[in-house]
């Protein structure tokens, strides 16, 4: 089959029951291509040996009938994936996209990679994503940066915009990401993919190299929602090793992806659901393509039976200065551990340990990373801790009330994931022009609740635009099955770039 890496998490899985295709000749056809668009930049290292040995024991477990060597069920077993670059893994280098951690080799796999192995997933490599996840178009990893399969001159978003590109250029059935304030839901709109940050707290964090602490969660990326319903499963879980993991119950994300509504038909799936529709996510600054395809997605979903509701999260402005106060500040603190002493990158040449601290942070950090260092240390240090961070926090916690006020009047709450199209490379040298990308994004990561980026058409010169959808805490899977109706009735998610053949 010279088209297997057209198949989707869900279909891999079927194709392997079925017996059509091993493991093992997928996992050497997506190898091949891997290597054949290696200028995409959406990979930082595979590894052939590893991943055809895990493909083999996945073949070896179905064949004695075995289809799950854990309790997380059978669709994994021999799917192959990948993940950033932000967790850790055994077998593979682990960079955080920076040269501070150069080569650097984990003792031990992060818990979303555990999980996911347990659950039979075969591991391509490690993809590419701005340095230590600081970044919206992957243009800040300290390596190179990745290039959107739909048109290579533009960006993929960021930080998780090897695991977009991978995705959408068909390296990979699905790949992790982490979302810190979008980048899982912004990289996905931007390369026409789907992609879901779960509630903070629904993945454990162990074993993700930290940004900001408060924000950061694991969140799948894939082709449909019914695929990251299969990720996202095997995903969450309580972890005792991860203080802000939740003790909260796993629903079976598949199957309430896929369960018809309660009083609703076939036709209608989404019949009786409210969907919130911010008037600050559809003013000034969203462009017309844009907006648009994000109008012509939500009529999809009134066709589906959905309701349209006017709500306000008043507050969505004061997103960006909240983000990039507490961001920062907590990046700031996570960071310094790379000194030069107990791991990461040494300066060469110092005279004393001072120097050595200043050399080494110097050369291994990039400008965006220093960039949010300083701001963090200034943020936290004497004098300005009361007048900025704190403030910050107080304003965090209203943007959330504003969610819950919200939610009182509907069920989901919708608009589009970013006020543009993918950019062209390099055509932003104004790091707060950039920050201004995520106004749409960060409120619902400051609130700790889910979202989704489904694909909702394209916009100007065939560029994909994502459709962001919002629940409340703990509704990933209304999120999925809203998501899931919408691709059953369009074929915006069947899409592929020329590149992907």
């Amino acid at each position: 089959m010279t088209d297997l890496h057209h198949l989707g998490v869900a279909d891999v899985a079927a194709a392997l029951d079925a017996k059509t295709v091993s493991s093992v000749e997928l996992t050497r056809h997506l190898l091949d291509r891997i290597a054949a668009h290696e200028s995409l930049g959406a990979f930082l290292c595979t590894d052939a040996d590893v991943a055809l040995a895990q493909a083999a024991a996945a073949d070896a477990w179905r064949a004695k009938g075995v289809t799950s060597t854990a309790g997380a069920g059978h669709t994994l077993l021999g799917v192959p994936i990948a993940h950033k670059d932000i967790f850790v893994t055994r077998d593979f280098p682990s960079t955080a996209g920076s040269k501070m951690l150069a080569g650097y080799r984990s003792p031990f796999d992060a818990t979303v990679v555990s999980r996911l192995s347990a659950s039979g997933a075969v591991t391509l490599g490690k993809l590419n994503c701005d340095e230590f996840a600081m970044g919206g178009s992957n243009e800040n990893s300290a390596w190179f940066p990745a290039r959107n399969p739909w048109d290579t001159s533009r960006i993929t978003g960021g930080s998780s915009g090897g695991s977009a590109a991978a995705v959408a250029a068909r390296l990979v059935p699905a790949a992790t990401g982490t979302d810190t304030g979008g980048s899982v839901r912004q990289p996905a709109a931007f390369t026409g993919i789907t992609g879901i940050k779960p509630t903070y707290g629904r993945c454990s964090r162990y074993g993700m190299i930290a940004f900001a602490s408060s924000l950061d969660q694991a969140g799948p990326m894939a082709r449909s929602a019914l695929d990251c319903a299969h990720l996202l499963q095997a995903m969450s879980g309580f972890d005792p090793r991860d203080a802000t993991s939740a003790e909260q119950a796993v629903p079976d994300f598949v199957a309430v992806t896929t369960a018809r509504r309660e009083g609703a038909s076939a036709e209608r799936p989404l019949q009786g659901l409210r969907i919130g529709l911010p008037r600050e996510f559809f003013g000034e600054g969203v462009t017309a393509d844009v907006l648009a395809a994000t109008r012509a997605a939500l009529a999809e979903l009134e066709k589906l039976g959905a309701t349209l509701v006017d709500v306000s999260l008043p507050r969505t402005e004061l997103s960006i200065p909240v983000y990039y106060i507490i961001a920062p500040a907590e990046a700031s603190s996570n960071l310094g551990r790379y000194d030069g002493v107990r791991y990461g990158h040494r300066a060469k040449d110092f005279k004393d340990l001072g120097e050595m601290y200043r050399r080494s942070r110097s050369e291994g950090f990039g400008p965006e990373v220093k960039r949010r260092i300083m701001i963090g240390t200034y943020v936290l240090s004497h004098g300005y801790y009361d007048a900025y961070y704190l403030q910050a926090q107080k304003l965090r916690r209203m943007i959330a009330d504003d969610f819950q006020a919200a939610f009182a009047q509907c069920d989901l709450i919708a608009g589009p994931v970013a006020p543009t199209v993918a950019r062209a490379l390099g055509s932003q040298n104004d790091p707060v022009a950039e920050y201004l990308a995520d106004i749409f994004t960060l409120p619902a990561s400051l609130a700790g609740l889910p979202g989704i980026s489904v694909p909702a058409g394209f916009g100007a010169g065939g560029l994909p635009v994502g459709l962001q959808l919002i629940g409340n805490y703990w509704q990933e899977g209304a999120l999925l099955h809203a998501g899931h109706a919408l691709q059953q009735a369009t074929d915006w998610h069947l899409k592929a770039p020329a590149l992907a053949g």
